[in-house]
């Protein structure tokens, strides 16, 4: 009898343990809605500025507290498949496999397309050329040493903008020469400004939206033209050309929720592809995925 109760303690343990995590888990839940409570929003760190006027207008607007942690977009994922937080904001969907990881949690993904980005490429302002081409750039990546491109700066070796260019040139990594990474866009934005002949890779958002630290650097850089592949035309990281399709290093924007129950990811995803979220993406110089409507109010008789 005794030899039954000492096996059976690790078993009552262990539901006492699986009890109080649920009841935690069900007591969070009932202290959050779409619209109130608190909650971390995990954050790619090339975007980051757009979605703090997001949070600054939504905490404004309603009884809820956000907590924005930018990271990498692998250091963004590896903390989104942990659980630190179950509502993320990336340049891409989730891959079949981080799909399937949470199917088998039961949880149906929510994605929600909030904008249209753009990659921008920076040099010096004592580089005379601003135009750029993309099959340059991809034999660079490649390895290739008879191009014009001295190096490439990027902002973090696990960031969106490494893979968004490795897949594009079709290569597994950056090569090993020729290649400077930081950790944020901020310093990105300093070395180009201060070494000509590098080319600087960035999410156009800290350009649109500079912060204190990069705004004195921003006058000693040139935002390049770039022509695509198999192109003849070069064309500028601009709204009018996002929208158009024509500028090669646009990419979309997504919020991806996996709360699996209606909370802040939810509230917060219908904000942002909403009138008010879609003015703020339109003011913020990217591309809208709804375009806000504008009331015009005719007179018939002026006074």
């Amino acid at each position: 009898m005794k030899k039954i109760k000492f096996l059976l303690y690790p078993f009552f343990f262990f539901v006492a343990v699986l009890f109080v995590s649920c009841k935690q888990s069900e007591a969070k839940k009932s202290k959050e809605t779409i619209i109130k409570g608190k909650t971390v929003l995990l954050v790619d760190e090339t975007i980051k500025p757009l979605i703090e006027d997001q949070i600054a207008v939504f905490e404004n607007t309603y009884e809820a507290k956000i907590i924005l942690e930018a990271k990498s977009e692998k250091e963004l994922m590896q903390a989104f498949l942990k659980d630190t937080s179950r509502i993320v904001v990336l340049s891409r969907q989730l891959s079949v496999d981080e799909a399937k990881f949470f199917e088998q949690l039961n949880i149906k993904p929510r994605v929600t397309k909030i904008a249209t980005d753009a990659i921008a490429l920076i040099s010096n302002k004592k580089d005379a050329d601003t135009l750029i081409a993309m099959k340059d750039v991809v034999a660079f990546l490649k390895g290739s040493a008879g191009t014009k491109i001295k190096g490439l700066v990027f902002d973090n070796p696990n960031s969106s903008t490494v893979r968004f260019m490795t897949t594009l040139a079709g290569v597994k990594e950056v090569p090993h020469k020729g290649v400077y990474s930081f950790k944020s866009n901020e310093e990105v934005v300093k070395f180009v400004s201060e070494n000509d002949g590098m080319i600087g890779v960035i999410g156009v958002n800290w350009l649109l939206q500079p912060t204190v630290n990069i705004k004195d650097y921003l006058t000693n850089i040139n935002v390049l033209s770039v022509q695509g592949l198999n192109k003849n035309s070069y064309f500028a990281p601009t709204q009018n050309n996002l929208a158009e399709g024509t500028y090669p290093l646009a990419r979309d924007l997504f919020i991806i929720n996996c709360q699996g129950y209606s909370g802040l990811g939810m509230g917060f995803a219908s904000f942002l592809a909403g009138e008010i979220g879609q003015r703020i993406v339109l003011k913020s110089g990217m591309l809208p995925t709804k375009m806000p409507g504008r009331k015009i109010l005719i007179k018939s008789r002026i006074k």
